[in-house]
């Protein structure tokens, strides 16, 4: 079993509703990380960056990433995120509610390292951030602050 360690966790998530869920599932299996939250593409990308508002934040480790996002869409933020180079090291697991095809086959062409539908049922989406968070920070090794 790998050693755990903290990582910071930026969630990129338009929907209240949604990020309300994804911190109580956060609480509900005592996961330590840091959850950052922005709610737009440009917001996301400007926390990635460290410009602005969020020049004193840290890279994350982790992006959990939306699709459809006001601003900026969340393809077009995994597209640069994987066409910088000082980004594209970081993980980033699509995490939205559409299941069709051509969603998954462009996340996946554009180097998503996940893709997952996020469940209705409150239970079932506790256990899929679990299941994330035991992945990414128990059983994978990521670089140190998203540098690669």
């Amino acid at each position: 079993m790998a050693e755990y360690r903290f990582i910071d966790v930026l969630l990129v998530e338009d929907d209240p509703g949604d990020v309300l869920l994804t911190k109580e599932a956060f609480e509900h299996n005592k996961v330590q990380n840091k959850l950052h939250v922005v709610s737009d593409g440009e917001q996301a990308m400007a926390f990635l960056r460290q410009e602005g508002e969020y020049a004193g934040m840290p890279r994350p480790d982790l992006v959990l990433l939306d699709l459809n996002l006001p601003r900026k869409d969340g393809r077009e933020v995994l597209e640069d995120i994987k066409a910088d180079a000082t980004l594209r090291s970081i993980p980033v697991v699509v995490l939205t509610t559409s299941e069709a095809e051509e969603d998954i086959l462009r996340s996946y062409n554009l180097h998503a390292n996940a893709y997952v539908a996020k469940p209705v049922d409150f239970e079932q989406f506790i256990q899929v951030v679990r299941q994330i968070d035991d992945f990414f920070v128990s059983v994978v090794k990521l670089p140190r602050n998203g540098q690669g």
